[in-house]
């Protein structure tokens, strides 16, 4: 019968056992030696199901097909718009891949996105010399207009997501603020100043103590606290006949100390 030898959440080196028999298998960053299974980077244990994987404590973005990330229109082309993924490679949006819409051959495509625009996308192909195709067709796939944009560390968009959206829908609902968590670590919140800066102030919170176990009530506790006199709002969902009246998304002003 296996056993695990390590708490979940709890943090890993790497060779490290963390569990024993063949009743659990060997996932992301761990690996099958013989009836155990190591780790095979420093970083989170995460169990789901009998699934063993680690989640990074470090280390840059790599695109993943089928990833939902946050991009930023960095060039507009004849045939689409480059878009940067936060990592080393930019992707591809095509014309065909942007819209269902038909698009003229001559058409001004910064009526559609033009530079500097975040969007919300997903990452459709990764060839192995790294070119990256995107998609903009699809549920919650968009232009993102105004609220703001804030980087975090990829590897810990797990912990903010939390399970089945738990740490996020948190956030949500103290501080009223709309929030779009990308695979990227690139993230975008829409609220009221004063909340988007609570939140703001809680994911960076997060990302900062991933590693520490019982997390989420001490969120649950810092958001009471920070949100006790102000009162969630639920802002406007956005609509096609006000959209573009607003302004696009812009960088969140880091606070000193913050990378």
């Amino acid at each position: 019968m296996g056993k695990l030898l390590v708490e979940e959440r709890k943090v890993v080196v790497p060779g490290e056992h963390i569990a024993e028999g063949m009743d659990y298998l060997p996932a992301q960053w761990t690996y099958r030696k013989g009836d155990n299974i190591l780790a095979g980077r420093l970083g989170l244990l995460a169990v789901n199901g009998r699934a063993l994987k680690i989640i990074p404590l470090s280390g840059t973005y790599t695109p993943k097909k089928d990833d939902v990330i946050i991009g930023k229109v960095i060039d507009v082309a004849m045939s689409g718009w480059r878009v940067e993924t936060n990592s080393a490679y930019s992707a591809m949006l095509s014309v065909r891949d942007a819209t269902s819409e038909f698009i003229s051959r001559n058409a001004d495509l910064t009526k559609f996105f033009d530079l500097g625009d975040y969007l919300v996308a997903k990452i459709v192909k990764v060839t192995s010399q790294k070119l990256i195709d995107v998609s903009t067709k699809g549920p919650g796939l968009r232009k993102l207009y105004g609220g703001r944009v804030i980087n975090v560390n990829c590897n810990k968009v797990p912990r903010i997501i939390g399970k089945q959206g738990s740490m996020v829908s948190l956030i949500k609902n103290s501080t009223g603020c709309k929030i779009i968590v990308g695979q990227n670590g690139i993230i975008w919140l829409s609220g009221s100043p004063d909340q988007e800066v609570i939140a703001i102030e809680t994911i960076k919170k997060i990302e900062k103590e991933a590693h520490v176990s019982g997390l989420t009530e001490k969120i649950t506790a810092y958001l009471e606290k920070k949100c006790k006199n102000k009162p969630a709002v639920m802002p406007e969902e956005d609509s096609e006949e006000n959209s573009e009246e607003k302004p696009a998304a812009k960088p969140a002003a880091n606070k000193k100390g913050e990378q």
